[in-house]
């Protein structure tokens, strides 16, 4: 800024009015020193700015780089974000790096809120960073009653799943669960009560989040020598890696055996893949996040929003081969 102010033959703090676009300063003066300032490539420190400042006007977002869904929902979280003002610091969950060291980066940022994707922290851990930050949580509800969260009808998404399947006539329907992930217990209660009553028996085999899990959990269900004509997965990544499983296996989709995932991530919408699945509105999800997260801002009480699923179906379920 200095240099720029030296260029100029102006003051430094004339440069930080034009810089942060207040009123100060003639119309010539600002298209000249923005014009030096572009000219030597000074950026504004930002992060200078919000130490100064009282509000960040910044909200935090954790979420897990192995989840495509995650990934959708970042980017309408950018969007929503940007409607009301603020930026999105960014702060990632993966193998080498903890919830708890993303979470501490998201405090060290100065963010106003922390808007947790599919978190997997205790109710103590959360109450500890919510006496810290304002905190939203995203895909799971919460248990911590100074807490907002966000959500679909986990539940309500797998029965409409089941639905569409006993519908083509499957009456041997397995579900490869999410294991303790966020949703998970939600999605298995949905699958066990649609099935028991539409008088079916309900088969759930342990699975879990990656494509590794949907595999394994495809292999089990193989093995027991009663095969499946369909099969709902605890979400879409899991879901690939059942069809990648059966397609080694020489088992057409849906031919042999139907398969439906869960988020309609982009995962779902690729052409080689085109997915069944259950779409949780991205869209909806991250609005409703980011007003939820503004509200705490505001003082006002912790509430849970829950959304209604849809079925989106594409090229993977059909009817059970006669």
């Amino acid at each position: 800024m200095a240099d720029v102010a030296r260029l100029a033959g102006v003051s430094p703090a004339l440069v930080s009015i034009v810089m942060r676009g207040v009123p100060g300063a003639s119309a010539d003066t600002r298209t000249r020193i923005k014009s030096i300032a572009e000219g030597i490539g000074y950026v504004p420190d930002r992060r200078a700015q919000k130490l100064r400042q009282t509000s960040s006007r910044l909200l935090g977002v954790m979420f897990d780089l192995q989840q495509p869904f995650h990934g959708d929902l970042v980017e309408h979280i950018y969007e929503a974000a940007s409607r009301h003002g603020y930026d999105v610091m960014l702060s990632a969950v993966a193998p080498s790096r903890s919830e708890g060291s993303a979470v501490q980066a998201i405090l060290r940022e100065r963010c106003e809120a922390a808007i947790l994707i599919g978190s997997r922290l205790t109710a103590a851990e959360l109450d500890k960073l919510a006496s810290k930050t304002s905190v939203v949580e995203v895909l799971r509800s919460s248990s911590v009653d100074s807490i907002g969260a966000v959500r679909s009808d986990d539940a309500a998404g797998t029965e409409s799943a089941v639905d569409h399947l006993v519908g083509l006539g499957h009456t041997s329907i397995a579900h490869i669960d999410g294991g303790f992930s966020p949703g998970a217990d939600g999605r298995r209660r949905g699958f066990l009560d649609a099935m028991h009553r539409h008088g079916l028996d309900a088969r759930v085999t342990p699975g879990g989040v990656t494509e590794t899990d949907g595999a394994e959990g495809m292999k089990l269900l193989l093995a027991t020598g009663v095969r499946p004509t369909a099969v709902v997965a605890f979400n879409d990544n899991s879901a690939t890696g059942v069809l990648d499983h059966l397609i080694r296996r020489g088992i057409d989709v849906p031919g042999d055996i139907s398969v439906v995932g869960y988020d309609d991530s982009r995962l779902a919408r690729i052409a080689h893949i085109q997915l069944t699945s259950v779409s949780q509105d991205v869209e909806a999800l991250a609005d409703a996040a980011v007003e939820n997260a503004l509200r705490r801002i505001a003082g006002e009480v912790a509430s849970e929003v829950v959304l209604a699923p849809n079925l989106v179906l594409r090229a993977t379920s059909g009817p059970p081969a006669p």
